[in-house]
C-alpha cells in the first residue's frame, strides 16, 4: 500500500495496481479478509513491533478502517484515530478503556440518551463515581471536581435541546485541575468546530450521523491529542472487539467525500426553516444555534460563528395529540430517532431518546410532549417549509 493525500486532506490508501495493470481503482476496494498472511515469524514480529506496516487480523485493524480514521483525523486536525462499530463504541472505549473503579467522571446533564444511561447506571454499577452537571456552567463543572476526578464528557451542542456548552471555560477548568476533557462533536461536526483547538484532549464522533450521512452506516471514531492516550484507546477497542466491518467503513468513506456539500445545504435549509417557523401559530419556541434568540446566542456566536448546523428543535403549544397530528401530517418526512440523513427526520424525545426519564425530569430539561428535534436534510427549501407549515397547522387543529 502507498499513501497519498485525499481531497479532504486525509491520508487515503491507494492500492497497488492489479497484476498486469498499470492503473488503479478510483474507488477504494473493500477488504473483507479476516486474516492477513505473513511470510515468516520474523516478518510477523516486525509488524507487531512497528518496524514495518501491515495487517494481521481484522479485529486489530484493516485497510478500510484506516482510510476512514485518517479522513476524520484530518478533519479534526490530528493523525488518525480509532474506529469503532458505533458512536457508543467510541464512548465506551473512552470510559472503559481509560478509567477504573474508584475514578470519578463528570458528564453534561444533556448528553445523548445512551451516554447518559451509561453514566447513570453502568458506570456506578462498576464502581465509578459520576456527577452530571450543566455543561453551560463552567463553575458548576469546577465545583463537581474531586481528587479522584479523571475526565469531563460534554457535547458542544446538547441533544436534543441544542444548548451550547461553555467549551472554553470547561477546558480551562480541566486544564487547571489536570482532568481530561472529552468532547462529543457529533452534532457540531468539524465543519463548524474543531474541539482540539479549544483545549479538548479527546474527541468522539458517531459517524453514523452527518459525517457518513445516508442512514446505512453504524460507526464511531475517537481520537486523542496525546499519543499514549490514543494507543490505550486503540488497544482497548481491539481487546473489546469494537472493530467495525470493512463494508461499513467503505460506505462511510463514500459518504464523507460529499460531507462538506451536504453540510452546507442542510445548514442553509435549517436556517431558512427556523426563520419560517418562528411566527407560525401554535409555535411556543424555535431553538436554532444560528438565531439571535437562542438562549446561548453569545456563546454560540463565539464558538461556531455562523455555523448553526443542521439541527433544529421546537416546541408546539399542544400536548401528545398535537405531536401525533404533526408527525402524521409531515408528508414525506420520516418520524425516526436519527439524525444526519440526506432527508429531514423528525424526533420526539419524550417517546424516544428521553422516554426513560419521568415527566418531571424531562420538564426540568425543557422537554415537553410538544417538543421535537429536526435533523434537517437536503430537500428543496420551499418544499420543506411548506410541509412543516402544514404539519404545524394540523397540530394546532388537533391540540
Amino acid at each position: 500500500m502507498t499513501k497519498d493525500k485525499g481531497p479532504l486532506g486525509g491520508s487515503l490508501m491507494r492500492p497497488f495496481p492489479a497484476p498486469g495493470s498499470a492503473s488503479w481503482p478510483v474507488v477504494t476496494p473493500i477488504y473483507p479478509s479476516v486474516v492477513y498472511a505473513s511470510e515468516t515469524p520474523d516478518a510477523l514480529d516486525a509488524q507487531y513491533e512497528g518496524r514495518v506496516s501491515g495487517y494481521t487480523y481484522s479485529r486489530e485493524g484493516h485497510p478500510n478502517a484506516d482510510v476512514v480514521a485518517n479522513l476524520v483525523g484530518a478533519m479534526e486536525g490530528i493523525e488518525g484515530g480509532t474506529l469503532t462499530g458505533s458512536g457508543m463504541g467510541a464512548v465506551t472505549a473512552v470510559l472503559m478503556g481509560l478509567f477504573k473503579s474508584g475514578d470519578h467522571v463528570i458528564g453534561g446533564n444533556q448528553l445523548y440518551g445512551r451516554s447518559l444511561r451509561m453514566m447513570k447506571e453502568d458506570l456506578p454499577r462498576l464502581g465509578f463515581g459520576v456527577s452530571l452537571v450543566d455543561a453551560g456552567d463552567a463553575d458548576a463543572v469546577k465545583a463537581a471536581i474531586r481528587p479522584e476526578t479523571r475526565a469531563v464528557l460534554i457535547e458542544v451542542v446538547a441533544n436534543p435541546t441544542l444548548r451550547i456548552a461553555d467549551l472554553d471555560g470547561i477546558a480551562r477548568v480541566c486544564r487547571e485541575a489536570g482532568v481530561l476533557l472529552v468532547v462529543d462533536n457529533t452534532f457540531t461536526t468539524p465543519r463548524a468546530l474543531r474541539p482540539f483547538e479549544h483545549g479538548a484532549d479527546i474527541v468522539i464522533h458517531s459517524l453514523t450521523k452527518l459525517l457518513a450521512g445516508h442512514s446505512d452506516v453504524m460507526l464511531g471514531w475517537v481520537g486523542a491529542r496525546d499519543a499514549a492516550i490514543a494507543q490505550r484507546l486503540d488497544v482497548f477497542a481491539v481487546t473489546a472487539g469494537l472493530t467495525p466491518s470493512p463494508f461499513d467503513c467503505w460506505l462511510a468513506e463514500r459518504g464523507m467525500l460529499t460531507f462538506p456539500l451536504r453540510f452546507e445545504k442542510a445548514q442553509a435549509n435549517a436556517r431558512a426553516l427556523a426563520e419560517a417557523m418562528v411566527d407560525l401559530p401554535g409555535m411556543a419556541r424555535v431553538i436554532y444555534p444560528g438565531r439571535p434568540d437562542h438562549p446561548d446566542a453569545n456563546r454560540a456566536a463565539a464558538l461556531v460563528g455562523g455555523q448553526g448546523g443542521n439541527m433544529l428543535s421546537f416546541e408546539l403549544t399542544g400536548g401528545r395529540a398535537a405531536a401525533n397530528a404533526f408527525t402524521a401530517a409531515a408528508r414525506g418526512l420520516n418520524f425516526a430517532p436519527t439524525l444526519g440523513d440526506v432527508g429531514t427526520t423528525i424526533s420526539h424525545p419524550a417517546s424516544s431518546s428521553h422516554r426513560a426519564l419521568t415527566p418531571e425530569e424531562r420538564g426540568a430539561l425543557g422537554i415537553s410532549e410538544g417538543f421535537f428535534r429536526l435533523s434537517v436534510g437536503l430537500e428543496e427549501t420551499e418544499a420543506l417549509i411548506e410541509v412543516i407549515t402544514a404539519a404545524v397547522d394540523a397540530a394546532n387543529r388537533a391540540g
